[in-house]
């Protein structure tokens, strides 16, 4: 069971630790969370968590080409 556990946290987009670390909130119970409200609402969090992912990769790839110092 560890082992399924640390695949799918190397694996994830990284959206819940960092609402936890944004929101100072544990990220156990974020993660909790999702998997409930998506359960109960048959999956429109998911949808919520896909969306969250892709800006946090977009924003990354803007700094990334904005930044003076990757150019030298």
């Amino acid at each position: 069971m560890e082992k399924l556990k640390i695949f799918f946290e190397e694996r994830a987009f990284g959206v819940c630790s960092k609402l936890g670390e944004k929101l100072n909130f544990p990220i156990d119970s974020i993660r909790l969370f999702f998997i409930y409200t998506s359960f109960l609402t048959l999956g429109s969090p998911l949808v919520v968590y896909v969306i969250l992912a892709m800006t946090m990769k977009i924003r990354t790839y803007f700094r990334k080409m904005n930044n003076p110092v990757l150019f030298d």
